[in-house]
């Protein structure tokens, strides 16, 4: 009985948002609402104090924002305690948050980063046919940012050493420009991106490199069309890491359960 009981709880997952912008929490949380999870899974979110920027656009705000969520301690009250069983870290960046929280044993922790690699890794059908996959994202600080984040995570020398990696394509735009600006502008910016993504070769897989970023497929979809054609164009996989990284703790949390 009490296996069965186990296998029966909840899945708590916490989505915390480390900057201080209440409409991208929204943003995400309406994403997620749209996956087929189990209905064993509970999704709160966090936003970060207003302490912190509303968007994350340099190194600076990414340490700011960790300081600023590690001295929440009404937060770290309920991390301390069996409130949940998973943290994602909603910041596409190398987050130092993702390592810090680690310190929680009792808590799955990943960052929307880390989990949006591994999604794209999964879904390559065939390792060996030279497809590729791709980073887009805001501003140029990421692409130097987020091209040795993805070195670093597969502890290579150099990017270069990643033949199916296709590098970090930015937009010029800021996180938070997604919940500012026109979105005429914004699909503008990003098909621009995007159509250089797809004519730098076989890409196959396109990460959304900005939490910013969730309920933008389309445009992207839109883009891989025009560029590959119909039939190719609607095969490309487009990865929210938000999305990808709710579905892994998920699993991360069930492989606990079973396997300790």
């Amino acid at each position: 009985m009490a296996e069965a009981q186990s296998r029966q709880r909840s899945l708590r997952i916490l989505v915390l948002n480390p900057n201080s912008s209440t409409s991208m929490t929204n943003g995400m949380a309406a994403a997620i609402r749209k996956l087929p999870l189990s209905d064993s899974v509970e999704i709160s979110t966090y936003t970060a104090p207003p302490s912190v920027p509303g968007s994350i656009d340099g190194q600076q705000d990414i340490d700011d924002s960790a300081k600023a969520v590690l001295d929440d301690a009404d937060l770290t009250r309920d991390l301390e305690s069996d409130k949940y069983d998973a943290v994602l870290v909603a910041c596409f960046s190398v987050h130092p948050l993702v390592a810090q929280l680690g310190k929680y044993q009792h808590l799955a922790v990943t960052g929307i980063f880390e989990a949006s690699i591994t999604t794209a890794l999964s879904l390559s059908p065939a390792p060996l046919n030279g497809e590729k996959w791709a980073i887009v994202t805001t501003g140029k600080f990421w692409e130097d940012h987020l091209a040795d984040g993805v070195k670093d995570f597969f502890g290579q020398s150099s990017a270069t050493d990643n033949s199916k990696f296709a590098g970090v394509y930015s937009t010029g735009l800021l996180a938070g420009d997604f919940h500012s600006i026109s979105a005429e502008d914004i699909r503008a910016k990003l098909e621009a991106a995007t159509t250089k993504i797809f004519a730098s070769g076989n890409v196959s897989r396109v990460v959304l490199g900005c939490g910013g970023m969730a309920g933008l497929e389309d445009a992207i979809r839109t883009t891989a069309i025009a560029v590959y054609g119909k039939a190719k164009g609607e095969q490309v996989y487009i990865i929210d890491g938000v999305k990808a990284g709710v579905l892994q703790l998920e699993q991360t949390i069930r492989s606990k359960r079973a396997f300790r």
